[in-house]
């Protein structure tokens, strides 16, 4: 955001903001979905479906993450602390749409997304075009892989009512629609590469962050071979190979910074 390393005051509280985050919806999740998650074979040995937790546990937990997340965003700037009760909404309501709608996927992307404008703001303490088209490409790339993930639970969801993309549509279609979702996750990742000058003018940036681009398509393409090629029982194996996506981005941008 800024060509530069931000200092460590920030990068320590952008990392405890995204641990509290990150800790405050997995509880609120594992609290909510208790009911399904008991009766889903693929998630009954969850923590608290198996009694090794109860609801209060994660409750505790869900608070201790978002004043995590409240402590963090007071420390950055007054932009993050403004935006924090929005960023607390997503995060709490997502567990919910999976009830009444499939685009579950893609509210839980905007919510991921959102960090990476969250970081950003952080940094910066203002949006930015390139700040939008990072919120959009991590959005449509996180929903495509929870569209490829709920393969797993097809037959589980449509038995018990439960909202998703295959559900809704099927597996062919679902597939498909994942694959348009990772290929303007792309386009959005290409567009977050220009950056304005103090003249205005808008130039590419970034030289290792594009070779890394390319190497997300060559990883999102073989997600793609591998669920297409062997079915939904490879939808894990698909989905483990997100884990790779952002330590290749993160590498490509320590080495626009050092180089």
């Amino acid at each position: 955001a800024k060509n530069s390393w931000p200092g460590w005051h920030v990068f320590i509280w952008i990392t405890i903001a995204m641990i509290g985050a990150r800790t405050a919806s997995m509880a609120l999740n594992r609290v909510i979905d208790a009911k399904i998650d008991a009766k889903n074979p693929r998630t009954k040995n969850r923590e608290i479906p198996s009694g090794t937790l109860n609801k209060y546990d994660g409750i505790l937990l869900a608070v201790i993450g978002f004043a995590l997340l409240i402590v963090a965003g007071w420390q950055l700037n007054r932009l993050t602390l403004f935006l924090l009760p929005i960023a607390v909404f997503f995060l709490s309501f997502y567990p919910y749409t999976k009830r009444f709608t499939w685009l579950c996927h893609y509210w839980l992307g905007l919510t991921i997304g959102a960090s990476a404008a969250g970081g950003w703001i952080a940094v910066t303490g203002s949006f930015a075009p390139t700040a939008i088209a990072l919120w959009i490409a991590v959005a449509l790339w996180i929903a495509g892989f929870d569209i490829i993930y709920a393969l797993l639970d097809y037959d589980f969801d449509i038995a018990n009512s439960i909202h998703s993309v295959p559900a809704k549509f099927g597996i062919k279609n679902a597939l498909i629609i994942s694959a348009i979702s990772h290929v303007l996750a792309v386009i959005a990742l290409l567009a977050s590469c220009y950056y304005s000058d103090s003249s205005g003018t808008y130039a590419i940036s970034f030289r290792f962050y594009t070779l890394a681009i390319a190497v997300v398509v060559g990883v999102l393409v073989y997600v793609h071979w591998l669920v297409n090629k062997k079915g939904a029982a490879e939808a894990l194996k698909s989905f483990n190979a997100n884990m790779f996506i952002s330590p290749i981005i993160l590498i490509s941008v320590i080495l626009d910074l050092v180089f």
